[in-house]
Parts: structure tokens; C-alpha cells; sequence
């Protein structure tokens, strides 16, 4: 069992490299490996709604994006981090995450999702909604916690004095773990649920 990690931090070293460690540290206890891509130091463009995704099965992009897929495909769980720019995540992570999350042919349902954010101050909730709009599109059940999902500091020192911070990401990896196990438990004993026929609609007709 695995869980993939998409750091969305240009620091490699920052607030959410040090939030993943206290939840890799957890997952591992729980016999679950865990790995991280850094996303927020790369040079990612954004979705052209080419549409070559649904041609070739992958992005038209060759980059980190087709590069991570595969380890998605493998993944039972994904995390993604974000610190806050602006009241929102980083451009970065948002580009990759709607390149990765579309062009993907994999079916993520029941594959379970959760995001992590860090803020010096203000902007979390919003960053945190944003992020999670990713898994319930997907069919991927959202792992709670014992609070939102953030942390607070300027610096990743600053992480471990936010005690909350620090048991929020602990509660939420012994969440994941239970929730990954109970899912693969469940597939063994049932069948995930048909999906129906995809049916675009618009507000005009």
C-alpha cells in the first residue's frame, strides 16, 4: 500500500516537506509506504484543452505530469500540499494537479484523497478548499482529521511549535491508513460501484 504526496512548496525543505515527514512518519507506522514529488519548483504549464489527452491517454506535455502518472495509477492514496499565495495554492500545484487529474487515464475512484496547507497567517480555508475539489469529482473519498488540514509558520521549524498542526497531520495519516486498509478490505468482499455513462449537460438546454 502506498500513498503518493504532491508537494506543491517551491522549498523543498519548507512548512509542507515537514508536514508530509510527521504524516510519512505515521503511514510508515501503519505499514504504508509514502513518496513525494516536488511540484512547486517546476516549470509546469497549464491545461490548453487540446483535448490530445483523450487521444493518446496521457498529456500532450511531456513533463513531471506524465512523468507522476504511472505512480498515480499505483498510488492508493494521494496528499497534496500547498502553501498559501494569495488566499489560494500555488499556481504551480493547480496546473499540474488539473493536467495530472484530467489527462490521467486512471480510474481513481475509491483511491482516497487529502490536502494539506500551510499559511503564515491567513488564506488556509480557501487553499484548502480548492485543493479538495480534486477528489470528490474523482470518486475519491476525502480523509478527515481532527481539524482542517493546515499548518502555521514561516519557516518548517515553525511547523513543529504549531502542536495542533503537528496532531492534525498525525490524526490524518492514522485516518488514511484505517481508510486505505477498510477500502481494500471492501473490494475483496465486494465490488466498487458501477459508474453510469458520463452525461455533459450546460444551462442552456
Amino acid at each position: 500500500m502506498k500513498v503518493l504526496m504532491i508537494n506543491g512548496s517551491p522549498d523543498p525543505k519548507g512548512c509542507i516537506s515537514t508536514a508530509f515527514a510527521i504524516v510519512a512518519e505515521e503511514l510508515a507506522a501503519a505499514g504504508i509506504e509514502s513518496e513525494q514529488v516536488l511540484v512547486g519548483n517546476k516549470d509546469i504549464r497549464g491545461c490548453i484543452a487540446c483535448m490530445r489527452c483523450r487521444e493518446l491517454g496521457h498529456c500532450v506535455f511531456k513533463d513531471l505530469v506524465n512523468e507522476t502518472a504511472p505512480k498515480l495509477a499505483e498510488a492508493d492514496g494521494v496528499i497534496i500540499g500547498s502553501p498559501v499565495y494569495y488566499g489560494n495554492p500555488n499556481g504551480t500545484v493547480l496546473s499540474f494537479m488539473q493536467r495530472l487529474f484530467y489527462s490521467s487515464a486512471t480510474d481513481l475512484r475509491m483511491k482516497v484523497g487529502a490536502s494539506i496547507v500551510s499559511c503564515r497567517r491567513g488564506g488556509n480555508s480557501a487553499t484548502f478548499e480548492a485543493l479538495n475539489q480534486f477528489f470528490g469529482i474523482s470518486g475519491m473519498p476525502t480523509v478527515p482529521s481532527t481539524y482542517w488540514n493546515d499548518v502555521h509558520g514561516y519557516g518548517a521549524d515553525d511547523v513543529y511549535a504549531d502542536e495542533e498542526g503537528v496532531q492534525t497531520m498525525r490524526n490524518l495519516a492514522r485516518n488514511m491508513a484505517f481508510m486505505i486498509k477498510a477500502i481494500a478490505d471492501g473490494r475483496e468482499a465486494r465490488e466498487v460501484p458501477a459508474r453510469n455513462k458520463v452525461t455533459f449537460t450546460n444551462f442552456i438546454r
